[in-house]
């Protein structure tokens, strides 16, 4: 069957009929900040204490769009007689955020965690050469960071903490039994 001439123009104005009658709702963004839902891509904060300049980061950012700098200390031996150990020391850490897509490849490799997202959503630059943010901005965000969700009551108890639980009871159960009853003569 052919369809009506004009039946087109009809649901057209319908639904602009329809959406003239209801309430409009504005946001007073300026005034009012927004109610963001808890896992909001804002902004990549750094926790520098945790970032070991593995690079894993920058490898895998589809966008190239973090640059580390690094180098090499020799860290002398924490017991006489060790050798000594060298480490990598950050130097630059940076985010260009006019190329990164948000995507979160950088946060979920960090075997570190170093990376989280921030709610925050205000950085707006004039010049695009200012969205590349060093690592004290970054510090910076981590502030705004939101805390985990709290654990499920019913979950079950993850089997790191339970295995390190039964060594800690079966350590105390030992000494225990090692150490002199009162009462006992020592020998």
């Amino acid at each position: 069957m052919a369809p009506i001439p004009g039946s087109g123009l009809a649901k057209g104005l319908a639904v602009t009929l329809r959406t003239m009658t209801k309430k409009t709702v504005t946001a007073q963004y300026p005034d009012v900040q927004p109610e963001l839902p808890p896992r909001t891509r804002g902004v990549i904060g750094l926790f520098e204490e945790n970032c070991t300049v593995c690079m894993l980061c920058a490898r895998e950012c589809p966008d190239w769009c973090i640059y580390i700098d690094s180098h090499k200390e020799t860290v002398p031996p924490a017991v006489e007689g060790g050798r000594e150990r060298s480490r990598n020391v950050l130097d630059r850490f940076a985010i260009d955020f006019s190329l990164c897509m948000y995507c979160g490849i950088c946060i979920e490799v960090c075997p570190f965690d170093a990376l989280f997202w921030s709610p925050e959503f205000e950085y707006a630059e004039t010049d695009i050469h200012e969205l590349t943010h060093e690592r004290d901005k970054l510090r910076e965000w981590m502030w705004t960071v939101p805390a985990p969700p709290a654990l499920d009551e019913a979950a079950e108890e993850p089997k790191e903490l339970a295995a390190a639980r039964k060594a800690a009871e079966k350590l105390a159960a030992e000494q225990a039994a090692a150490a002199p009853q009162p009462g006992e003569d020592p020998q």
